[in-house]
């Protein structure tokens, strides 16, 4: 799930960026048989996904990653040679271009997109706040440098992205942890526990990065569709 974000100051800003249009093509048959794309169409494209808000996604004056995985960075590709600063957390960055260079931890992070052509900005430690009303927090567990999104809003309040912290709602709800999926399952329980407390301090909605339960339970709409 990408989001895209006009900032009053900072101008458009893209939370993370899907998978990318040519997915299964790059990944292989293997992975794209395991973790399959269904109901899919150019129209989801995340260029064509911006231009229905009236806007290009050339417009993107900046980009903020909560992980690199493929089906979270892949579409890395539209920033390349464009000098868009692309936020990433210092954990993340390291532990993708490592993981790329020695092969270890196969097929979830692609050579594609982890490339020195792209303008990355590390941020570092565990909080950071990007911009007003945009907060950054390092969530550690299902990747070393894996961040979640606080977005504060005028009307609606505020929404915390939690990218692959959780990839179903009992994950959140009933405190179950993401066995393998987790890289670290310690560091996982502490950063679920942090989310959690930011929920009871803000009110704010959860939107988990995978699952279309959450998305229906929220009554979550999609492009053309806006918040404020």
């Amino acid at each position: 799930m990408a989001v895209l974000i006009e900032h009053p100051t900072e101008g458009l800003i893209l939370f993370e960026t899907g998978a990318g249009s040519d997915y299964p093509e790059v990944v292989g048959p293997q992975i794209s048989d395991i973790f399959a794309r269904v109901d899919y169409d150019h129209s989801m494209d995340l260029d064509a996904q911006i231009a229905l808000t009236g806007h290009s996604i050339k417009d993107i004056k900046m980009v903020i990653i909560g992980h690199l995985h493929l089906d979270h960075a892949g579409g890395l590709d539209f920033f390349r040679n464009t000098n868009i600063p692309v936020y990433v957390h210092e954990l993340e960055i390291k532990h993708a271009f490592y993981t790329v260079a020695t092969g270890t931890d196969p097929g979830v992070y692609l050579p594609h997109y982890m490339t020195f052509d792209i303008r990355w900005v590390p941020f570092h430690g565990s909080y950071y706040e990007i911009a007003p009303g945009l907060n950054i927090h390092h969530s550690p567990g299902h990747t070393p440098g894996l961040c979640v999104l606080q977005v504060n809003m005028k009307d609606s309040g505020t929404w915390i992205f939690t990218g692959d912290q959780y990839h179903v709602k009992e994950n959140f709800e009933d405190d179950v942890p993401q066995g393998w999926l987790a890289r670290d399952h310690d560091s996982w329980v502490r950063s679920h526990q942090k989310i959690k407390g930011l929920m009871r301090r803000t009110g704010g909605k959860v939107v988990l990065g995978h699952c279309w339960d959450t998305v229906r339970r929220l009554g979550i709409e999609f492009a053309p569709k806006v918040y404020e």
